[in-house]
């Protein structure tokens, strides 16, 4: 991630339960992509494009909000990443907010619809009207 010019809206390194960043875990936000780069000596890179984070969670225990830091969880729908969390970030709550926000300009731009299907009992909904329960 080094090597490109990027503009990078938020960086931090994991930190502590302290609050202290004591780690070689690195988490990057652009406009387009979230990065979670770890290790030392032989380091691993993963990216999610923001248009598939289906869903972020703050989740803060009693010791982080000591500390002033939270775990952001994140859901999405990256075959290589899938669900996956940046623990223990410094203003947490403000974090959150700032991928949500991406999130939904990238979902608009790209124009990604999200169906959340809500049925009761009836497993043999037709949503999209073909005939065919979905």
């Amino acid at each position: 991630m080094k090597d490109v010019q990027m503009d990078i809206i938020w960086r931090e390194r994991k930190r502590n339960i302290f609050g202290m960043p004591l780690s070689f875990t690195v988490y990057s936000l652009t406009e387009e992509r979230l990065f979670i780069e770890t290790g030392l000596f032989n380091s691993v890179e993963n990216e999610v494009r923001l248009y598939r984070i289906l869903d972020v969670q703050l989740r803060r225990s009693f010791m982080q909000k000591i500390f002033g830091i939270g775990t952001i969880a994140i859901s999405s729908s990256d075959k290589s990443l899938g669900d996956f969390v940046l623990k223990n970030v410094k203003k947490p709550k403000v974090v959150k907010e700032l991928i949500s926000k991406n999130v939904e300009i990238q979902r608009e731009l790209k124009r990604v619809v999200n169906r959340e299907i809500i049925s009761g009992n009836d497993v043999s909904v037709d949503i999209d009207g073909d005939g065919i329960p979905d």
